[in-house]
């Protein structure tokens, strides 16, 4: 069976900063083109399955959700392809789909949840009104069975007094139930695919888990495929089935959650794992960290963008992008060390 979403080779670059007062531009890559925010990512969803994109911020995943949404601002160029399943069984090309197609997969098979609900939410709509929005866009049918199925929405996402809450304003709303709306109105036209762009962040512990454990359920009810992304390796370990890791714009490590976690190839997926503490982790120690710093992404080294910091570095680290090779069955990773050139 084709995956539902398939991403190959994708490459976004943004223009060049011109630079401010006080401030140099920012150098040209050596293709004499933009910058690149993503290199080469390549990864597929198959349909109901979960995939965590893990990485820093300013890793990349982010901004690949956008290209994925067809949300990238004008001046963003995009190479490669992202190969969407649709309901009808045939691929569509996201990359090279008219505005108008796009925007009638967005919201109804494909949909996003945004980082922050407070800013991604109209702060002088009612939230029914506005989940009733999302469906007026993409049904037909009147006003007010749009909100019937606003409220329904919410009742789906476990909102206590649906009808009631409809009628509230975003600040009249708690973080977690703020949350709760933006899913309601991602799955009120029941898509394919879900994305959830850091879906916990700013929520406490209590509250992060109840979403979690939502976003779970709702997958199994309506057989979502979800990419969820986040730079928390404990919150992707209980939701993703495969995981996939960036840094500096590079994927450097694919593979299902039980390879990732208990044998994980690449040496920073190896530093992430070893800086989480857990009840075993000796408290009279500092706990343990990545020597160094990301390079500025418009300073990418020439080889493996992990080079400068990484302890088990060779020759060949240096010299170009080290290619994605299996390591063992379905497990992937971008690593000379790993994976030592042949012949």
């Amino acid at each position: 069976m084709r995956p539902l979403l398939d991403v190959r080779d994708l490459t976004i670059e943004f223009p060049q900063s011109p630079g401010g007062r006080g401030r140099a531009p920012l150098p040209a890559r050596q293709n004499g083109g933009g910058v690149a925010a993503v290199r080469h990512l390549s990864f597929s969803i198959a349909h109901g399955e979960v995939v965590g994109l893990v990485g820093e911020s300013g890793s990349g995943k982010s901004v690949t959700s956008l290209a994925i949404m067809g949300l990238l601002p004008p001046a963003a160029t995009v190479k490669g392809e992202i190969t969407f399943q649709n309901g009808d069984g045939a691929p569509t090309h996201l990359t090279s789909l008219p505005p108008d197609r796009l925007r009638e997969l967005r919201g109804s098979r494909m949909a996003m949840i945004f980082q922050e609900p407070m800013t991604a939410l109209n702060p002088v709509m009612r939230v029914g009104d506005q989940i009733a929005e999302a469906v007026l866009a993409h049904r037909r049918v009147s006003k007010s069975e749009a909100w019937g199925q606003a409220v329904e929405g919410m009742r789906d996402v476990a909102i206590p007094d649906p009808d009631e809450r409809a009628r509230s304003y975003p600040h009249q709303l708690s973080g977690g139930m703020r949350q709760r709306v933006m899913i309601a109105m991602a799955i009120v036209n029941r898509p394919q695919l879900l994305i959830a762009d850091e879906p916990t962040t700013a929520l406490d512990v209590t509250i992060q888990q109840q979403i979690l454990d939502l976003l779970n359920d709702l997958r199994h009810k309506f057989g979502l495929a979800m990419l969820f992304i986040s730079h928390d390796l404990a919150v992707v370990s209980h939701v993703a089935d495969r995981v996939a890791v960036m840094y500096a714009g590079s994927l450097v490590e694919l593979g299902a959650k039980a390879d990732i976690f208990r044998a994980p190839a690449h040496p920073y997926t190896q530093g992430l794992l070893r800086a989480i503490p857990t009840l075993a982790t000796d408290r009279a120690l500092p706990l343990a960290t990545i020597e160094g710093t990301v390079p500025p992404i418009a300073q990418l080294p020439p080889g493996c963008p992990f080079e400068p910091r990484c302890s088990y570095r060779v020759a060949a680290c240096a010299v170009g992008l080290p290619p994605l090779v299996e390591v063992s069955a379905g497990h992937c990773a971008r690593c000379p060390v790993v994976n030592p050139p042949q012949g």
